[in-house]
């Protein structure tokens, strides 16, 4: 039986990451999963009323027992300035130099077209694409290489879904940035992937509609069930481990099938 310090129960001991919107959800279980591998983690949230919920994933990864630790860092992606903040207090907890980012935080809301406006737009894609962007050039020159870049897209990128065309095409803009990093990056062998969850139990969830959200569980081959966080933050720590070293620029569906890409 491996030890409970073996580099196969461990597999990213030592290393160190970056996860944003990380109080809830899918980032809740990223931030998790890769703390159980053994890394330790820069917990990211947004609003102050979701400090609690943050700690909370502090104790949860200190509770492990495993050597890996965690911080939380309150930022809004949504600032221009917030990459550098969290990278700050991440090399001053942790040391030099940063192995994983993992870009998850985005936003969400339905509007039709008619009623959209200039300030949804910008409050859409500052989040969803211009966060991702900046924090990754904050991120960048700290990036330890072989270093891991995921970004967390939606099956959303490559489906029309009536009323959420905003929030589509900001996170096919983000395959697009994954694919650019990824071609700018690889020099040094870090590698740059999105990975894009289906339906899956999460706050955003319920800011789907209702009648999209039953129709993408009709379309869902695998037990045509909701996907749990943790489906999602197993594709996300393969990603981050060294198994993945040769896949770049991909984006990789975990929706049960729901999209094959």
């Amino acid at each position: 039986m491996a030890s409970e310090t073996s580099p196969y129960t461990l597999p990213l001991q030592g290393k160190v990451a970056i996860v944003t919107g990380s109080s809830r959800g899918i980032g809740a279980s990223i931030a998790f999963e890769l703390a159980r591998r053994g890394a330790k983690v820069t917990i990211v949230y947004t609003s102050p009323k979701s400090e609690t919920l943050a700690n909370d994933v502090v104790f949860k990864i200190a509770s492990l027992g495993n050597g890996s630790q965690a911080i939380t860092v309150q930022a809004d992606l949504g600032q221009v300035d917030a990459g550098e903040k969290i990278v700050a207090a991440t090399l001053q907890a942790f040391g030099d130099s940063i192995d994983i980012l993992v870009n998850n935080a985005g936003v969400l809301f339905d509007r039709s077209i008619h009623d959209t406006t200039a300030e949804d737009y910008a409050a859409i894609f500052d989040v969803n694409v211009r966060g991702p962007l900046l924090m990754t050039k904050a991120v960048a020159p700290r990036l330890k290489a072989p270093g891991r870049v995921i970004n967390v897209s939606s099956v959303g990128a490559r489906c029309g879904f009536e009323k959420l065309a905003i929030y589509s095409s900001s996170k096919a803009a983000l395959e697009g940035l994954t694919r650019g990093l990824a071609a700018e990056l690889g020099g040094d062998g870090t590698t740059v992937n999105a990975v894009a969850p289906g339906p899956t139990e999460s706050d955003m969830l319920e800011d789907v509609p209702k009648d999209i959200v039953e129709i993408q569980l009709k379309m869902t081959p695998v037990q045509h069930r909701y996907g749990a966080a943790d489906d999602i933050a197993q594709v996300v720590a393969w990603l981050a481990g060294e198994e993945s070293r040769w896949i770049s620029g991909q984006t990789i569906s975990a929706s049960g099938g729901y999209a094959m890409l």
